[in-house]
């Protein structure tokens, strides 16, 4: 079984073969890594045989970067959103974020005019091969972008995003449909043009360990169009839709199943997010990534990374919809000798010994066709959206190329080794940015 039928079954509440396996590793943990066992000329993800390959566009303003201040122990420099930002050299953790570019309504006029999709925000070359690669070699392939609260946090400073979306929500809402808008389209290129997708992979972060950062009202006042189109493109195609949000979001799950998630990543134990009560209230209609605690990881006495997968397994991989990941990403203080130990042990509990014999019955039963949201769903999800507005929820900015029609077979779906390929969606979505020639 591929990455990809694996990730699937997955995503469409099916038991696969066994959980899927992926991870995100900080580049320091990489050093120390190298020095305790990996090889060099090895990443972790090639290493431990990670399933998920993701990849992107630039979505930026595309500012110039530029060093204005580096020493032995930090790096201060432009980021391409316009900003300032200082790094420890080794970038082993959150930068501290110096400057924003956005102070005012007319610093964002100026931003918007250089956020217009176009061909060379792509990388045609590298990219396109990356994907070509790992598409051939059955990865479950995602596009990634930051959209919502997360992507704004690179333009303004965060307690102004948060008054903002108090005091003036339509105008957050402007700046949110636009980043999803530049994404949509983005993809859209990308999709006609030889890259291959099975998934949305998107990242906003919304929760800290209290709770929320906004209530889910402020939530569907600044954000739920821009998503709604965002998930929506996804779904019309035939892929699924995975979220990186840390921090404890259960208040907004609901809102988020709605406005049309399929996964929820990574599920931040120490924020005191409860992924088995959330696998036993949502787990018919949202699958999990992630909730396995990376401070267990770094513990001496072994018996506790074990009991923590062997615990939360029995539980959270039932009836399929759930991919291996630790709760955010694997830090310094875990030694490559005690990572191998988790692999090892998400390998043995996360094996489904029943998977033949489902297999078996499910070859019996007339083919179902559980891709994506079906057409009528989507037409609702609109339907509502425009209901919400007299005017449309995007505006047409003057002189856009537009992408040609969709390819019929962007979406990637699975493997002719294993289940028989889920439809994509034939729903026809209309591209922001204007109309399609």
């Amino acid at each position: 079984m591929t990455s990809r039928e694996r990730i699937l079954r997955v995503l469409n509440h099916k038991i696969p073969d066994r959980v899927p396996i992926h991870d995100v590793v900080w580049d320091s943990t990489i050093k120390r890594w190298q020095k305790e066992g990996l090889p060099e000329d090895l990443s972790p993800a090639e290493f431990f045989d990670f399933e998920i390959a993701t990849f992107n566009a630039d979505l930026t303003p595309r500012f110039p970067v530029k060093i204005l201040e580096k020493n032995e122990e930090f790096i201060i420099s432009t980021t391409p959103f316009g900003g300032q930002r200082k790094n420890y050299r080794d970038y082993s953790t959150t930068p501290e974020i110096i400057d924003w570019p956005i102070k005012s309504k007319e610093d964002w006029k100026e931003i918007k005019k250089r956020l217009a999709p176009d061909m060379t925000r792509i990388n045609w070359a590298a990219g396109l091969q990356a994907n070509k690669t790992s598409y051939e070699a059955g990865k479950f392939l995602c596009f990634d972008c930051a959209t919502g609260y997360d992507a704004l946090q690179y333009y303004m400073k965060s307690e102004q995003i948060l008054i903002a979306m108090a005091e003036d929500p339509d105008w957050i809402k402007e700046m949110l449909t636009t980043l999803s808008e530049l994404a949509v389209v983005t993809a859209d290129l990308m999709l006609n043009n030889g890259f291959k997708f099975d998934a949305l992979f998107n990242y906003n972060d919304m929760g800290y360990r209290n709770g929320l950062l906004f209530s889910p009202e402020t939530y569907k006042k600044t954000h739920y169009d821009a998503d709604l189109l965002l998930y929506e493109y996804f779904h019309s195609k035939g892929m699924k839709t995975i979220l990186h949000s840390c921090g404890d979001v259960t208040e907004i799950i609901p809102t988020l199943i709605e406005v049309g998630l399929d996964c929820i990543q990574p599920l931040e134990v120490k924020s005191g997010i409860n992924m088995l009560a959330l696998k036993e209230k949502f787990g018919d209609r949202l699958s999990f990534m992630g909730g396995i605690d990376v401070r267990v990881m770094s513990d001496s006495d072994p018996k506790k990374i074990e009991e923590e997968i062997k615990r939360k397994f029995e539980i959270v991989k039932s009836n399929g919809g759930y991919i291996y990941h630790s709760d955010h990403s694997i830090p310094k203080n875990v030694s490559f000798q005690q990572y191998c130990r988790v692999i090892e042990l998400v390998k043995q509990y996360g094996v489904y010994p029943e998977y033949e014999k489902i297999l078996a019955e499910e070859k019996l039963q007339p083919e179902e066709d559980t891709s994506g949201t079906s057409k009528k769903d989507v037409k609702k999800k609109r339907q509502k959206r425009e209901r919400k507005s007299k005017k449309p929820s995007t505006k047409v900015p003057e002189k856009v190329a537009q992408p040609k029609a969709p390819a019929k077979n962007g979406a990637l779906v699975a493997d002719k080794n294993g289940d028989k390929p889920e439809k994509p969606e034939q729903k026809k979505f209309k591209l922001p940015f204007g109309k399609k020639k």
